[in-house]
């Protein structure tokens, strides 16, 4: 798989115009002729002036340089790439009707096509060997698919059911660990000590009725501060770590991370057993932002906020709300 020939876009090529490094393309070939300027019979100033463009009329054309068929013959010994398709799946100005149903994707169609991601096959092991330039990743990632089941990540069953989750599975397994972590912060507002967790998890809860206002009321303003608190990070991942086009590196084990972050969400925006995080996933994304809350700020106050951060958007509102529009809505 690491071997196909790479595929490239027009805007990969066209970066690429100066006489330090110079591609062409000819009949959807891309060719590298950095290296044959100053060997090319007719000067270099001929190539360079279609650099970053395609050449198969200039080189057609007998008014402009006459190529023999030995000439013609030499361009595969520069062939780095080809073009990918461009032509779109959804045009930019589609706009879904009130009564709209996907209809599902061909899969071997899409894939002989596009040559992008074959919906046949496990689609990890495909992104980790890609062959497609960033450009490219990117053109095809937002362009929606849809099949009648999720599509298969991993090859292994046991690794593939980790990826998939049913919406009620965020409130089941998230509301209960966030009530234990907002009762542990209204514990110790109340001035309550409490043994670490790993020690014994088990609250006082007898003593909730005896504690003061100031320590429900403190609570909230700290559950309230976590809602704030994600809000923020939810729009900064998103802005700024989920849609990083421009600074994504350009090689096959980033754009794989970007794809399993969140370009499978652009790529297949109707499955829904992906439209919430699932739990292993967000439990390793989220330790080292409850590890900062822990860090900044005192026990209670970190508890109070983490549980607010895990009710209202994290996990419970923010996904079930998520699931519910992208699944009734569309």
């Amino acid at each position: 798989m690491s071997k196909r020939i790479r595929i490239f876009t027009a805007s990969d090529v066209l970066q690429h115009n100066s006489e330090s490094s110079c591609w062409i393309t000819f009949r959807g070939k891309v060719l590298d002729v950095t290296n044959f300027l100053v060997d090319h019979p007719g000067g270099e100033e001929f190539i360079l002036k279609y650099a970053g463009r395609d050449v198969e009329d200039a080189m057609k054309d007998a008014e402009e340089h006459v190529h023999s068929e030995s000439a013609f013959d030499m361009l595969g010994e520069f062939l780095i790439g080809r073009l990918g398709a461009t032509e779109s799946v959804v045009s930019d100005d589609w706009v879904a009707a009130d009564d709209f149903t996907p209809e599902d994707t061909d899969e071997a169609a899409d894939y002989e096509k596009n040559q992008f991601l074959d919906l046949r096959k496990p689609l990890m092991r495909q992104m980790w060997y890609c062959n497609f330039s960033k450009s490219y990743y990117l053109q095809q990632v937002h362009q929606p698919r849809h099949l009648p089941e999720s599509a298969r990540l991993f090859g292994p069953s046991a690794l593939e059911m980790l990826t998939r989750t049913q919406w009620w599975v965020v409130p089941a397994i998230w509301l209960p660990i966030a009530a234990y972590i907002g009762l542990r912060s209204l514990l110790q507002f109340g001035g309550i000590p409490l043994i670490s967790f790993k020690i014994d998890p088990r609250l006082p809860l007898g003593l909730i009725l005896s504690l003061p206002a100031s320590a429900f009321s403190k609570t909230a303003l700290s559950f309230f501060f976590g809602n704030f608190m994600w809000t923020l990070l939810e729009y900064g991942f998103h802005r700024f770590l989920f849609h990083i086009d421009f600074y994504l590196p350009d090689h096959p084990k980033f754009l794989m991370i970007h794809f399993l972050l969140h370009g499978i969400h652009h790529y297949m925006p109707m499955d829904k057993l992906r439209l919430v995080m699932p739990p292993i996933l967000f439990s390793i994304l989220s330790f080292p932002m409850t590890q900062l809350a822990h860090a900044l700020f005192p026990t209670a106050v970190a508890n109070g906020t983490i549980s607010g951060a895990f009710v209202f958007c994290v996990d419970v509102v923010y996904d079930t709300m998520h699931y519910a529009y992208a699944t009734f809505v569309f």
